[in-house]
């Protein structure tokens, strides 16, 4: 039983959800005015247009890898090993290149901030 204090009626719930259906079953945005609809992605932005970031591969700078590791990884899963970062990784869906890149890491190495392991990942290998 409903208690009443939801923001909205059921009746506006059910008009929010047909105004709705057409984007849904669409797939494209279906507004007359382009103003209306959600900005798309930058067309210089390569990470975005040109796939996952992966270490190793075009555009994978310092701070490009950094800040894909920093979206799928928080400060309390370290100082840990590459083994235990490449499991947190990928309970975060995580790319699997950038998973990949982190399991091929030394397992005896420990890293203590997002940064660290930035720079493992984009050091050259000899």
């Amino acid at each position: 039983m409903q208690r009443g204090s939801d923001r909205l009626s059921v009746h506006r719930d059910d008009e929010m959800k047909h105004e709705l259906q057409g984007l849904l079953r669409s797939g494209h945005p279906t507004r007359s005015e382009e103003w209306h609809d959600p900005e798309p992605t930058a067309d210089d932005d390569p990470q975005i247009a040109g796939g996952p970031v992966a270490p190793g591969g075009s555009g994978a700078s310092l701070g490009v890898i950094r800040l894909e590791l920093a979206r799928h990884l928080s400060r309390s899963a370290f100082p840990a090993s590459a083994r235990h970062l490449a499991g947190v990784l990928r309970r975060a869906y995580a790319p699997d290149t950038l998973v990949d890149a982190v399991e091929r890491l030394p397992h005896k190495e420990r890293y203590a901030t997002v940064q660290e392991l930035a720079e493992a990942l984009t050091r050259p290998r000899a």
